[in-house]
C-alpha cells in the first residue's frame, strides 16, 4: 500500500503491510544500491580506456604528420585557415592544441547524431542490449587505433568510436529509470564521480604506457591495447553484473510507435524543443515540458560557455605562465581530485528537491572563478579560481542530470537522456570554436570576463524553471 494514500492512515505501525511496505523499500534501496555501483565501475572502465589517447594527441598528430597523409594535409590546411582568420600565433603548441580540438569537435558533433538515436532503441529494446552493443562498437574504434599506420585509420577510429559510444546516456537513462529520487541524484552524482577519476587516471595511464622502445612498435600502440583491454573488461563485466533496469511494461517493441520522423532526432531545433517526447502517447503536461525545455536550454548553455573556456584555458596557462605538458597534466589532475572529492562527499548527497539551488550557487561561482583565472598573473589566483571552477564543475551536470531525468514516463527516459546528451555534445562541439575566436581576436583578459558575465544568461534561465514549477 502506498503509504501516502488515504488508506494508509488507517494501518498500524505493526501492520503486515506496514511491514510489507518497509520490506519493499528495503529491496529498492538494495537493487539501486547495485545499480549505481555497476553503472559506476562499467562508466569507469569506459572512461578510462576513452581517456588514454588525451595526452597522446599531440603525439600522435606529429607522428601523422611526418608521413604525408592526404586527409591529414586537408585537415591541416583547416586548422591552418582557422588559426591565420582568428591571428593565432603560429606556435606547434597551439597547432597541437587547435587539431585536437578540431578531432575532439568531430567526436562530438557525431556523439550530438547518436545519442538520441540509442536512448530511444534502448527505451524500445532495453538498456542492456544496447550498453552492451556500445560497447562492442567502442571496441572496435580501439582495434582500429591498434592498427593505424596512417592518419585515415586513425580518424576512422575516432569515428567509429564516436558514433558507437552511448555508454554515457544509457548510464544517465539507467539511474533514471531507479524509483527514487534520492537514488537518482546519488546515481547522477557517481557518474559524475567516475568521470572526474576517468579524466584524472585515463590521461596518467596513457603518458606511462605511451613510454616504449622504438624496436617495441609505435608509441601509441601500447595505450591503445590498454584501452582495448579495459573495454573488454567492461563488456565482460556488463554481461555478468549489470540487470535490465528498463521495466518490462514500460518497453516498447516498434522504434516507429516512438519517434514519427527521423527530424526528431537529428535537427537541432526539434531536439531544444524535446519535440520527440511530445509526440508520443505519453507526453508530459504542458508545465513539465515547457521546465524540460527550459532545463535542456540550460545545460546546452552552460556547457558552450564553459567548454570553450575549458579549451582556452590551455592557451591562456601556456601563453601566461609557460606551461609544459607536464604542467597542464598537474593543473588537470588538481581539477580532477577536486571534482571527484566534490562529487562523491557532497553531491551525492544533496537531497531531492535541491538541485536548482545548488545549480544557481555553481552558476554564480563561475563568475568570480573566470574572472580570477582571466586576470591571474600568480599560481594563487589561478588556483583560486581553479578550485571555483572544479566546484561548479561537479555539481552543474549531475543535478541538471538528476532534475532532467525526472521528467517523461518510465518508457522515455532514454529519450529524454539521450537528447539532453545530444544538446551538451553540440555545445561541446561549438564552444571551443567560438571561444577561441574570441579569446585570440579580443585577448585573454576580455574573453574571460565576457564568459564570466555570459554566466548571467543560464542563471536567469534558471530562475524561469524555478517559477514554472511553483505556479
Amino acid at each position: 500500500m502506498d503509504l501516502k494514500s488515504p488508506g494508509a492512515a488507517h494501518v498500524s505501525k505493526g501492520s503486515p503491510n506496514t511491514k510489507e511496505t518497509a520490506a519493499d523499500q528495503t529491496s529498492q534501496e538494495g537493487y539501486s544500491s547495485r545499480v549505481i555501483t555497476v553503472v559506476f565501475l562499467s562508466l569507469l572502465l569506459d572512461l578510462l580506456g576513452f581517456t588514454l589517447i588525451l595526452p597522446l594527441l599531440p603525439s600522435i598528430l606529429d607522428h601523422y604528420s611526418q608521413k604525408d597523409d592526404a586527409v591529414y594535409n586537408s585537415l591541416q590546411n583547416l586548422v591552418d585557415w582557422f588559426r591565420i582568420t582568428v591571428r593565432i600565433p603560429l606556435d606547434s603548441k597551439y597547432n597541437s592544441v587547435l587539431f585536437g580540438g578540431l578531432i575532439g569537435s568531430l567526436f562530438s558533433l557525431l556523439q550530438f547524431i547518436s545519442s538520441p538515436v540509442i536512448g530511444v532503441a534502448s527505451d524500445c529494446y532495453g538498456r542492456r542490449p544496447l550498453v552492451l552493443l556500445s560497447t562492442v562498437g567502442v571496441m572496435a574504434s580501439y582495434v582500429l587505433w591498434v592498427f593505424s599506420r596512417s592518419f585515415s585509420i586513425f580518424l576512422l577510429s575516432r569515428v567509429v568510436g564516436g558514433i558507437c559510444k552511448g555508454n554515457v546516456s544509457l548510464c544517465t537513462a539507467m539511474v533514471a529509470d531507479l524509483r527514487n529520487p534520492q537514488a537518482r541524484n546519488r546515481g547522477m552524482a557517481m557518474i559524475g564521480v567516475a568521470f572526474s577519476l576517468g579524466f584524472t587516471l585515463g590521461p596518467l595511464l596513457g603518458a606511462y604506457f605511451a613510454q616504449r622502445p622504438k624496436e617495441a612498435g609505435e608509441f601509441y600502440q601500447g595505450p591503445a591495447l590498454l584501452a582495448l583491454a579495459f573495454s573488454a573488461a567492461d563488456l565482460l563485466y556488463i554481461f555478468v553484473m549489470l540487470p535490465e533496469t528498463l521495466r518490462r511494461d514500460s518497453e516498447v517493441n516498434d522504434i516507429n510507435s516512438v519517434v514519427q520522423g527521423p527530424g526528431d532526432l537529428l535537427n537541432p531545433v526539434a531536439l531544444f524543443n524535446f519535440t520527440a517526447i511530445t509526440r508520443t502517447d505519453h507526453a508530459p503536461p504542458a508545465q513539465k515540458m515547457k521546465n524540460l525545455k527550459v532545463l535542456g536550454m540550460v545545460y546546452f548553455t552552460y556547457l558552450f560557455l564553459f567548454s570553450g573556456l575549458e579549451f582556452t584555458l590551455s592557451f591562456l596557462t601556456h601563453q601566461r605562465f609557460g606551461f609544459s605538458s607536464m604542467d597542464q597534466g598537474k593543473m588537470f589532475f588538481f581539477i580532477g581530485i577536486t571534482m571527484a572529492t566534490i562529487q562523491g562527499g557532497f553531491a551525492r548527497r544533496i537531497k531531492p528537491g535541491h538541485q536548482i539551488k545548488t545549480v544557481r550557487l555553481a552558476f554564480i561561482s563561475l563568475i568570480p572563478a573566470f574572472l580570477l583565472i582571466g586576470i591571474a598573473w600568480n599560481m594563487l589566483l589561478l588556483y583560486s579560481g581553479l578550485m571555483l571552477y572544479s566546484y561548479s564543475a561537479a555539481v552543474v551536470v549531475p543535478c541538471l542530470s538528476t532534475q532532467v531525468s525526472e521528467h517523461g514516463s518510465s518508457s522515455q527516459k532514454g529519450m529524454v537522456m539521450g537528447i539532453l546528451r545530444s544538446l551538451g555534445a553540440l555545445a561541446r562541439a561549438c564552444g571551443p570554436i567560438v571561444a577561441s575566436s574570441v579569446y585570440w581576436l579580443a585577448g585573454a583578459e576580455t574573453c574571460f570576463l565576457i564568459y564570466a558575465v555570459l554566466f548571467i544568461v543560464p542563471l536567469v534561465l534558471l530562475n524561469q524553471v524555478e517559477k514554472s514549477k511553483d505556479d
